[in-house]
């Protein structure tokens, strides 16, 4: 059964205070990406995989950090990294995807930071990770939970409902 946005709020502030401090990306970014899905309800071995071999067009070859075919692409950092070239490397490794899976959502962090890409978006959205518990509706694609925006009804449904 889904999370309600408030069981994935309280799990995305249990996250924070679980990875406050972490610094080393080699020894800790597989299990920060399986609790951060947890915290949204999703077992990451069901969608998604580590260290993805991807062919890069100069012919040297790389590894996407976590990826998810069609949905999701992840480059992780230490902390203090620059995460506007982690974009860049996450954004250098769709020449080696297929066209059916390249990822519509590009994620980058330092442990210390979340930057989300929307690619068919404008800006991308950044805040550090104690924030995440409010930001989880901008995290929507994972589960399901979409924002509908408000529209106000035509007039003439409102005379008839009246009516």
């Amino acid at each position: 059964m889904p999370l309600t946005l408030n069981e994935i709020r309280s799990r995305a502030i249990s996250f924070s205070k679980e990875w406050r401090g972490e610094t080393s990306e080699i020894a800790e970014k597989q299990s920060f990406w399986n609790e951060f899905l947890n915290a949204f309800g999703i077992h990451r071995r069901r969608v998604a995989t580590f260290e993805v071999p991807v062919e890069l067009r100069d012919g040297r070859h790389g590894r996407i950090d976590l990826f998810w075919r069609g949905v999701l692409l992840v480059e992780h950092k230490s902390r203090g990294e620059d995460l506007t070239a982690a974009f860049t490397q996450a954004a250098n490794y769709f020449e080696g995807i297929a066209d059916e899976d390249l990822p519509r959502f590009v994620i980058v962090s330092d442990f210390a930071t979340l930057r989300l890409y929307d690619l068919e978006g404008e800006q991308p959205i950044e805040f550090p990770v104690e924030s995440l518990h409010a930001h989880v509706n901008d995290f929507g694609f994972l589960t399901g939970h979409t924002a509908r925006p408000f529209q106000e009804a035509p007039q003439v449904n409102v005379k008839a409902a009246e009516l």
